[in-house]
This record gives structure tokens, C-alpha cells and sequence, in this order.
């Protein structure tokens, strides 16, 4: 095994850069991980962005620099704010060349030591839902749509399909949660992806004729990434999406589902006397986590009942009142 010595977040203004902050504090909040290199990759202003997309507070850059974390420009020649998703894509080629890397989310909390995560593999998340292909009366169905992208590439489909599930299941063919990815090199990996998604994008097949392209383009690239380079679904045992990371996307999601461990987390790094007045300026954190809303929100839901979908559970907490991002 080749353990994962660095990582990769993307950080920008708005939201992001707090969340960045938060990534970074809950990554060194464990001892294991100090030694785990942190790239946090920031778009820069160029013709492809109409605002300037730089951490636009002091005191956050500061702070991430003080955490440990390398803050290295990324010049966007593809997408920028048509599509910021392809930051992620783009950023790979800034990590070095041929060692482990992982990918995370800007919205991703740490919740345990990274050290021994193994970078030998191509994956990426499973917390996924059936958001993309969406099969239409008249349009092609799973098969032929997976097919098709692997045909265009050349890649074997079949060892990538899970035969528990029948061809007009979504679960029988690859899907992941770009939330984090994983291979043995970011170049090679960010070659590939950015040639399959611009490819796709250009001249989508003829069996996607009745599906959107965005904001899914990052995840309908993403598998044939892995399959190319020998990999698959993550095992069981990774603690991605586990003990070791919660990829919340919002507080309230993670007040709402998250494990305790994970909620104290949260409210010891960003309690932390340095970084507290950073979080507070921001309202999310504001609400959920100095005046306690998140707490209040635990205390008020069942999780045995929770919806299974981001969608349906983005309504449930909006109608109660408790939604923020």
C-alpha cells in the first residue's frame, strides 16, 4: 500500500472560503494528519471569470496559511464560472506528478486520521444518488447511455457493472459523489478527466440526446476516469463518507444526519479562539453553530425518519425553518 500524503480542496470567495477554513482546522484537529500535505487550489481572475474569484478575506488566507496549507494559484484555460465544478478537474495538474493524491470537496468535514488512506487505486465516493442519467418515455435507457460513453472511449464496460442490479437499474452501472476522488496520480487522472468531460461536452452521443449535461458533467466523466485506470467502487472499509469524512454540503445537513462525533467536531474547531470571530462573520455558521440552531434542529427531528434524498431533506429542514447555506 502507498499512503495519500496530499490533498486537494478548491477555495475561492463566498462560501467557500469558509468552508475551506473549516476543512483545513478539522483536518489538523487530529495529530495524524500533520504530516499530510494540503494544496488548496484558488481560481485567479482572468477572462473566464466576471468577478475577481479570490479568497477575498485576509484573515482566512492567514489562517489556512497558519494550518499548514499551501494556497497555489490555478490560471483556468476551460470552464471558470460557467461551469466552477471543472476547478476541481483543472487543479489536479497543481498537485506533483505521479504521487497519491485525494480530491475532497470544499464542504467536507474531517472526522479522523488520513494518514493511512491508500492512494494505490482509482475511486471516488458512493454517496451518490440517481441523479444522472434520468430516463425519459422515449429516451435511451441506462444501458445504452453507459455504453454509449464507454464505447467512446474505448473502455470495457462490463467489469464495471454491479450484476446484483438489472440493466434498468441505475445502481448496476458506476456512479460517484465527486465529492472526493482518489488515485495513484493527479496528472494522469486530471489528463483524463478533463479529455472525457470536454469530449462529452463537445459531442455528447447520441443516446444522451434528452439529458442535461449540467451540473452533472464532473460525475458522468468521473467513472470512466476510474475504469480507465484499472479502479472502482471504494471498499467498504475506506471510512470516506464515514468515520474519517462527512461530506455535509450544508450545516443543516449535518446537524440533521450527522454523528455526534462529527457534530463536535465541528463546534470544537470552530469554537477555537482564533477562528471563532472568522466563522461567526458568516451566516451559516452564525446561525448553526454560535446560536445553537443546529443543536435545536437535532433536538426537533427523528433521523429514523429522514428522508433518503438530498432534495427531500433540503425541503423537510427549509420547511421547518432551519435551512441556511
Amino acid at each position: 500500500m502507498t499512503a495519500i500524503r496530499n490533498i486537494l480542496i478548491i477555495a475561492q470567495h463566498g462560501r467557500l472560503q469558509y468552508e475551506a477554513l473549516l476543512f483545513a482546522a478539522s483536518l489538523r484537529h487530529f495529530p495524524q494528519n500533520k504530516n499530510l500535505r494540503l494544496i488548496v487550489a484558488e481560481p485567479q481572475p482572468g477572462p473566464l471569470w466576471e468577478d475577481d474569484p479570490r479568497i477575498s478575506r485576509p484573515a482566512i488566507r492567514r489562517e489556512l496559511r497558519a494550518l499548514g496549507a499551501e494556497i497555489v494559484p490555478l490560471h483556468n484555460r476551460i470552464w471558470g464560472a460557467a461551469y466552477p465544478n471543472g476547478n476541481k478537474i483543472e487543479a489536479l495538474h497543481l498537485l506533483p506528478k505521479g504521487a497519491p493524491f485525494v480530491f475532497f470537496d470544499t464542504d467536507t468535514l474531517i472526522t479522523g486520521a488520513l494518514d493511512r488512506l491508500d492512494g494505490t487505486r482509482a475511486t471516488a465516493s458512493l454517496q451518490v444518488e440517481p441523479t444522472w442519467p434520468r430516463i425519459s418515455l422515449y429516451g435511451a435507457g441506462f444501458a445504452e447511455i453507459w455504453g454509449a460513453l464507454y464505447d467512446r472511449f474505448g473502455l470495457d464496460i462490463t467489469p464495471t457493472l454491479d450484476t446484483r442490479f438489472r440493466a434498468d437499474d441505475w445502481r448496476r452501472y458506476m456512479y460517484f459523489n465527486a465529492g472526493w476522488f482518489t488515485g495513484p496520480c493527479p496528472h494522469e487522472f486530471g489528463t483524463l478527466f478533463q479529455h472525457y468531460a470536454t469530449d462529452i461536452a463537445a459531442s455528447p452521443p447520441d443516446t444522451m440526446a434528452t439529458q442535461a449535461l449540467y451540473p452533472w458533467l464532473d460525475q458522468i466523466a468521473l467513472p470512466l476516469v476510474v475504469a480507465k485506470l484499472g479502479g472502482g467502487r471504494p471498499d467498504a472499509d475506506t471510512g470516506l463518507d464515514g468515520a474519517l469524512s462527512v461530506h455535509y454540503r450544508a450545516l443543516p445537513v449535518l446537524y440533521a444526519t450527522g454523528r455526534d462525533a462529527a457534530i463536535e467536531v465541528l463546534e470544537q474547531v470552530t469554537g477555537a479562539p482564533h477562528l471563532w470571530d472568522i466563522f461567526n462573520q458568516y451566516v451559516s455558521f452564525r446561525r448553526m453553530v454560535f446560536k445553537h440552531q443546529g443543536r435545536e434542529l437535532c433536538t426537533r427531528i427523528d433521523r429514523a425518519l429522514l428522508p433518503q434524498t438530498y432534495g427531500k431533506l433540503q425541503r423537510m429542514i427549509r420547511e421547518m425553518g432551519d435551512w441556511v447555506r
